[in-house]
């Protein structure tokens, strides 16, 4: 099983091993109680209390397959959607729904871009896909033209929109050109993880295009915004033809009740989506502030995590913050002097500051 844990040991052993390291001291510094997680772009205010009671009641149903609950999910994702029940498809989180998209449209050809979030890129490679990485352009974007040439007209193209680990965005214009020119052996999948928090007016979700293209899948989650990391729910969103192709690559069951009865009321509490943007954007305001006044500038964040510009090799620097007792991202290789940071609370942030311009001095 491919976990954030894997990625952290296989990527931060190997690709950064050979780089010059940079004048930091890693001193003994006495470790603050207990590990600020602010490395895996979770939602530090958890879920709502609608969502905790969901989980509370479902108790007495553990005895139970989920049958019923994932049915009663997929209607009210479904119904939120404006769509038919047919164009649903729940997962285990969303890494489900990309291992499942792989498996289904990426027998032959991955196109993502370099870097994105790699999870994808694992399932595609155990099955012998031939894998492509096209640079981000400078802007930080999505090359998609230079994708879709890449795909030579099969296969499937990932596009992480806004992207992991940059928390830039592509423009909604140039994704809905791709989706126009992509010919239909070549499927698109938009993993919208980080939506909710996208404040660009440059920025769109495709959501909806899925009923006029075939050949489009978004992919969501319940781990981000509405906090339910632990609990593992997401879904993939396309026409009903394509969710049944899907359907024969997933796991049975692989939505528990607890997270389906969560998921189902977390839809119903838009309050608590808005208290969690409310929350992102204010905390990542004043971080950004605060970087500014230590002389360092970050990426246009339009998720609840920011990328910010160290000038110089991030593995050090992701050391000395853990003996500060702060776990941050880890390499995204090739950009091996940006720093991966989930926004958290603000308590927790100002402990980032402190112990970074320590490590940074």
């Amino acid at each position: 099983m491919l976990t954030r844990r894997h990625f952290a040991h296989v990527l931060g052993a190997t690709a950064i091993a050979a780089a010059a390291a940079p004048s930091i001291t890693l001193a003994k510094v006495a470790k603050p109680k207990g590990l600020i997680r602010l490395n895996a772009n979770e939602n530090p205010y958890g879920p709502s209390a609608a969502a905790m009671r969901a989980i509370n009641d479902a108790f007495p149903r553990t005895n139970r397959y989920p049958d019923e609950a994932i049915d009663a999910l997929v209607a009210d994702i479904a119904k939120f959607h404006g769509l038919p029940p047919e164009s649903i498809l729940t997962t285990d989180g969303s890494s489900e729904a990309l291992k499942v998209a792989a498996t289904t449209f990426a027998q032959k050809r991955l196109v993502t871009a370099d870097p994105t979030f790699e999870a994808i890129g694992f399932c595609a490679k155990s099955q012998d896909a031939e894998i492509v990485k096209v640079p981000l352009t400078s802007k930080y974007e999505h090359d998609l033209p230079r994708m879709l040439e890449a795909a030579k007209g099969e296969g499937l193209i990932y596009i992480c929109n806004p992207n992991n680990p940059t928390a830039t965005i592509t423009s909604k214009k140039a994704v809905r050109e791709l989706i126009a020119a992509a010919p239909p052996a070549v499927t698109i999948l938009v993993d919208e993880a980080y939506h909710h928090y996208a404040e660009s007016p440059d920025y769109e979700s495709v959501l909806m295009l899925t009923k006029d293209h075939p050949n489009l899948v978004v992919t969501r989650t319940f781990s981000k915004i509405y906090g339910l990391a632990g609990l593992r729910c997401g879904y993939a969103v396309a026409q009903p033809a394509v969710i049944e192709r899907m359907q024969w690559h997933g796991q049975w069951d692989s939505v528990n009740v607890f997270a389906a009865e969560a998921a189902r009321a977390s839809l119903a509490d838009p309050m608590h989506v808005q208290l969690g943007q409310k929350r992102n954007r204010e905390t990542k305001k004043w971080l950004a502030d605060e970087l500014g006044r230590l002389g360092y500038s970050m990426l246009p964040s339009d998720a609840n995590f920011v990328m910010i510009d160290l000038r110089r090799e991030v593995k050090p620097v992701i050391d000395a913050m853990r003996l500060h007792g702060i776990a941050v991202g880890r390499p995204f290789p090739p950009m091996t002097k940006h720093l991966r940071l989930s926004i958290s609370t603000p308590d927790e942030m100002q402990r980032f500051v402190e112990a970074f311009r320590q490590v940074m001095a």
